[in-house]
């Protein structure tokens, strides 16, 4: 894949991917208006929605010219333009479809994804489809219901559908090649047997109760004309490329069929000629021959030259024979030299004509590729449910995310042993503070709504015993550090820019996830920023969030804000190792295990035992300093700082402060010791 851009333009950092960039003359307006009204013989673009369009027009007018000089001619199956809306989709940015790992992992392999788990897709139209349905989840309620109707109407018939479809080959792609004019032999001949097998397919399925399959059921059935000019033009077998010959059947044009006599019956004839010849010059060693040097000739002895008729035309002498021709031997002999070139003219000329008559069949072979990758896709969506345990999602009018027994579909499919868990979100339980030990499942947990959520809106089953959900327009996530360097943004840098967006466009529709925001900073800014924007987004933004932390003071959130409830993952320490439960309980966790978490991953145990001295030393430190102090805690300014008195001291600093170690002995030094231990 190419971005097209307007020369000296940047290019964008976030695209890994090929970048041309083209004058700005081709990305003009005006031209670019009358190219695509050119293109699907309208006067104006009013009838697609987008007349009143402008930088969405420039960039489809560069693209189609693009598209019209890599292909060297017009791109004729391109018949309309489509707009699409955002409000049409649950919208989800870069960040938001790379965290979730839809179609690709963090680490950029193609598994395990959800696609790569769901795509059991029988043809190579429906994994595109579903593809494209994974980005692009629907907000139209009807739609989205009809698409679940079919899926559970599907249920039965889903293998029927597969066998019927597997054989098909891919009617998008070769609709487009018959438009380019670059369709081979073996192209047509597998849209000719696709074409035959459609009417079972159909017939499989004609009895759905399920309006949307009845539809698409209706829609692969082809044009019988169209299927019976490829049975006649097209042998069984053609050849795999047009410039070998053997494309067009046998008895559909009589020329190329006296051609290919020629070619297959040559000796017969010879035969047939050589016993008439004799017949008529009366010479019994009369023989009718070739080679590649003189052609073809009739050769006689010697003896027997006076007897030859007079229309022989001598054309060699030999030392015991001669050679002669005939007019009727000189006409077969241009006709059988000339064959094998004029039989694959004729088939190239033949070939080029059913391409011109298949030309008014783009449109409706485009409709049955769509109908054909949609059915694969539900039928997929069908087979998925059953072999995973997926249930169907419910949709509500109220503001509601309910989700009872959820899972992970792909964490689930690589683990022996998955524990399910609730989410209840809604009006007075807006958001849930998460916590618990690291490898506890947080991000596991958090993800697995975002994807329930995602699969729902495609129109399909969930990993989940029962889903109710109220309307939702975004889904937003900020999971794991990475940096760009590229563009010198920092791993916090890109942290703040992905919080930034969140709070800029979440709404109270949207569904948040936010783990381990202010982690790339010092203790005291990264808790101040996780407490702000926790509060932000349960002021303002009034979005379904799910806040997982380490920052154990933030869940005393929950005594300011009701709508906010505390969860945390279950973990058992014995013998200073951890065994993690994975299930969310209601309630905060009271600490991370970080450090047994360290040794599992195989920190020596020297280091293991030297943080747990320092940990120690640390906490008694806080616990006499205390400086942290009390985040949520309400400070009292004065009206004049400069007024107020100053702090009263420690006793115990007071006593060190006034204390002479070089005037003390060891017994008077360890009594101060004591003195000191006291006043702590």
């Amino acid at each position: 894949s190419e971005i097209l851009l307007v020369e000296n333009t940047p290019p964008p950092s976030q695209y890994k991917t090929a970048i041309k960039t083209l004058p700005a003359w081709h990305f003009d307006l005006e031209t670019a208006r009358r190219s695509l009204c050119q293109q699907f013989s309208t006067l104006d673009l009013a009838g697609f929605g987008c007349d009143d369009f402008t930088l969405g027009l420039e960039a489809a007018g560069a693209l189609l010219g693009y598209a019209r000089l890599t292909q060297g001619q017009a791109i004729a199956h391109v018949r309309g333009i489509r707009v699409y809306a955002a409000e049409s989709f649950v919208r989800m940015d870069a960040a938001t479809r790379r965290n979730l790992e839809i179609t690709q992992t963090l680490r950029g392999e193609a598994a395990p994804t959800l696609l790569s788990l769901l795509d059991t897709c029988a043809s190579n139209m429906g994994s595109r489809l579903l593809n494209q349905w994974l980005h692009h989840p629907l907000r139209d309620r009807a739609a989205l219901r009809a698409r679940l109707d079919a899926v559970e109407n599907l249920s039965a018939f889903c293998g029927v559908v597969h066998e019927q479809i597997k054989p098909c080959v891919d009617v998008e792609r070769i609709s487009a090649r018959i438009a380019l004019r670059s369709a081979r032999p073996k192209d047509l001949s597998g849209l000719r047997d696709t074409l035959v097998q459609l009417p079972q397919l159909h017939g499989a399925l004609q009895n759905n109760t399920s309006l949307l399959v009845a539809e698409l059921a209706a829609a692969v059935l082809p044009d019988p004309e169209l299927s019976t000019l490829l049975q006649r033009m097209l042998r069984a077998e053609p050849s795999s490329v047009l410039r070998d010959g053997g494309v067009i059947a046998d008895g559909f044009d009589a020329e190329l069929d006296e051609l290919r006599g020629i070619q297959t019956n040559c000796g017969d004839f010879l035969l047939a000629l050589e016993t008439r010849e004799r017949a008529r010059s009366g010479i019994p060693t009369l023989k009718v021959e070739y080679n590649r040097v003189h052609g073809f000739y009739i050769e006689v002895t010697h003896a027997q030259a006076v007897n030859v008729p007079d229309d022989y035309r001598h054309r060699q002498t030999l030392k015991n024979a001669e050679r002669y021709i005939t007019p009727e031997l000189k006409t077969f002999e241009d006709k059988a030299l000339s064959a094998n070139e004029r039989a694959l003219a004729r088939e190239k000329l033949l070939y080029e004509q059913l391409l011109d008559q298949l030309a008014p069949h783009i449109a409706p072979l485009q409709r049955i590729a769509a109908a054909i990758a949609e059915l694969d896709v539900l039928a997929t969506f069908a087979e998925r449910a059953a072999t995973l345990n997926f249930s169907a999602p419910t949709f509500s009018d109220e503001a509601v995310l309910s989700i009872h027994n959820g899972r992970h579909p792909v964490v689930e499919a690589q683990v022996e042993q998955f524990i399910a868990n609730d989410t209840h979100l809604h009006d007075q339980r807006q958001m849930l503070l998460i916590t618990g030990p690291n490898m506890g499942g947080k991000s596991t947990y958090m993800r697995q709504v975002a994807l329930i959520t995602l699969l729902a809106h495609c129109g399909s089953f969930v990993p989940a015993g029962e889903t109710v959900l109220g309307e939702i327009d975004q889904i937003f996530t900020r999971i794991g550090s990475s940096d760009d360097l590229a563009s010198g943004r920092s791993t916090f840098m890109v942290e703040m820019t992905e919080a930034a967006n969140i709070l800029h466009h979440a709404t109270e529709k949207s569904l948040v996830l936010v783990d381990e925001i202010g982690r790339g900073t010092s203790t005291f800014d990264g808790l101040a920023l996780a407490y702000a924007i926790a509060r932000h987004l349960l002021e303002v933004n009034r979005s379904y969030t799910l806040f997982a932390t380490h920052y154990f003071e933030l869940t005393r959130l929950s005594d300011q804000f009701t709508q906010l409830a505390n969860v945390h993952l279950k973990a058992i320490e014995h013998q200073h190792s951890i065994v993690f439960l994975h299930s969310v309980n209601e309630g905060a966790a009271n600490q991370s295990y970080g450090l047994q978490v360290a040794a599992l991953a195989g920190v020596p145990n020297e280091v293991i035992k030297n943080a747990r001295r320092q940990l120690r030393t640390l906490e008694q430190q806080s616990a006499m300093q205390n400086p942290q102090g009390d985040l949520f805690a309400a400070v009292a300014i004065p009206p004049n700082a400069q007024d107020s008195p100053e702090p009263v001291e420690h006793p115990a600093v007071a006593a060190l402060r006034n204390a002479q170690p070089d005037e003390l002995s060891p017994k008077a030094a360890l009594e101060k010791l004591y003195q000191l231990k006291s006043l702590v």
